[in-house]
């Protein structure tokens, strides 16, 4: 297993409730997510920096 450290943009869902599962979802493709932040917000995007485990 190692740690990696990634930053992702996730397009901004129409109902900002949904956010989370859309960040869930980008940071799966890249390992198993430990912790994550919002960086940056523009109107369509959101940055997240996130720290992943991959087996």
């Amino acid at each position: 297993m190692s740690i990696q450290f990634v930053t992702v943009e996730v397009v901004l869902p129409e109902l900002r409730s949904q956010l989370p599962a859309a960040i869930a979802t980008a940071l799966q493709l890249h390992g198993e997510p430990l912790r994550w932040a919002i960086t940056k917000v523009t109107d369509q995007t959101a940055t997240v920096e996130a720290v992943v485990t991959i087996t």
